[in-house]
């Protein structure tokens, strides 16, 4: 007698796991099995409980911020377990009840009917050095909010910096020279100037720990590769490998690009077709990087010393891929800007064409493993 596989979903939270169990055959009812704490140790005894007549288990869950700890223990114990992407998840327009409950039994009915996309689960590793760049990036975040807090301050009590560039030398020694009449005042001021500088070198901090850290990371070559480009530096490169992962799992770079979100909405119907703004699905800081990468290509196509010191040790069919995007981009940059498009609308269409050009060197870096 054949044993049907048994589909669990479990809805996540910080202190409970709501699990349900489908079995195979879509007219089977899907029960709930109950609510049992987050704890691994819980959970595999749950799972040992449901799968005691000898069926093959297969789970899922939703991406979300308890990561992927129930995913990897689960693969240890042989455990088929998939991760979802959450919006994936249907949601009817009519339906305004939802409980843990319903969410574990729309899991598992979607793991049954195969209609889930799963997301890309990163080793350990990999996602080391994704918390360093998200980090880093977080502390750039509070630096901008710092300088603008200080900048604030200035303009409501009238300090305006005669100069033209800020953050430089000339700029420090003018913010240096300001005194205020009370002498909490000034206090205040200097704590605004210290976070700055506090944040200056939080930021210096960990730039130096990611290019320690990448030296043994299996995807160090992609990163150097990626730095051949126009616009991508060693910050840039690394953003985009850490938060796209293994770049072989697309199968085109068109699934990449619709993958950051730089692909433009569309509802057509019959024959009217209308398209609109990005969809802005997939990783925002991805996305947020290569919209900064494609504003170099407003420029003319040349390769400056720094250009060619990047790319100096790489293959020449990398360097033959570098200077097409090169030229390719730059060419389309000043002819949609001939036409007249917004300036927003062309750079978008840039990153989205350079999106293709670093699935391209990725699939011709080698690397020792896949992340």
């Amino acid at each position: 007698m054949t044993i049907s596989t048994k589909f669990i979903g479990l809805d996540v939270h910080r202190e409970t796991i709501s699990i349900a169990v489908a079995e195979d055959g879509g007219d089977r009812e899907i029960r709930f099995f109950g609510t049992v704490a987050n704890d691994c140790e819980v959970l595999r005894k749950a799972l040992a409980s449901i799968g005691k007549d000898g069926a093959p288990l297969k789970v899922c869950y939703e991406a979300g911020p308890c990561g992927f700890v129930i995913y990897r223990f689960l693969k240890s114990l042989g455990i088929d377990c998939v991760v979802i992407s959450p919006s994936s998840m249907p949601r009817r327009p009519n339906d305004r009840v939802k409980t843990d409950r319903r969410d574990a039994q729309t899991l598992a009915r979607l793991l049954r009917a195969s209609e889930r996309t799963a997301v890309w689960v990163p080793d350990e590793a990999h996602e080391a050095i994704r918390d360093v760049v998200r980090a880093r990036r977080q502390a750039k975040q509070d630096l901008v909010s710092a300088k603008n807090t200080l900048k604030s301050f200035l303009l409501r009590h009238d300090r305006r910096y005669p100069g033209k560039a800020i953050w430089g030398r000339m700029h420090w020694r003018w913010l240096s020279d300001q005194r205020f009449a009370f002498a909490h005042q000034q206090f205040v001021y200097e704590e605004y100037k210290r976070r700055i500088h506090e944040l200056e070198e939080r930021c210096v901090r960990l730039e130096q720990v990611l290019e320690q850290a990448v030296l043994d990371w299996p995807l160090a070559p992609v990163v150097t590769a990626l730095q051949a480009l126009r616009g991508i530096r060693f910050i840039a490169a690394i953003t985009l490998v850490a938060e796209i992962g293994d770049l072989h799992r697309f199968d085109s770079p068109k699934k990449l690009m619709a993958w950051l979100g730089l692909v433009p909405a569309e509802h057509s119907s019959g024959t009217r077709t209308r398209r609109g703004e990005l969809t802005r699905t997939g990783n925002a800081a991805a996305r947020a990087m290569l919209i900064e990468s494609a504003w170099q290509y407003r420029y003319p196509a040349r390769e400056g010393r720094a250009l060619r010191e990047r790319n100096a040790g790489l293959p020449d069919h990398i360097r033959a891929i570098v200077w097409k995007a090169q030229t390719r981009l730059c060419a389309k940059f000043r002819r949609l800007a001939g036409t007249g498009k917004h300036a927003a609308k062309i750079v978008a269409a840039v990153a989205r064409e350079l999106a293709g050009f670093i699935w391209d060197i990725a699939r011709h870096t080698p690397v020792s493993r896949l992340a």
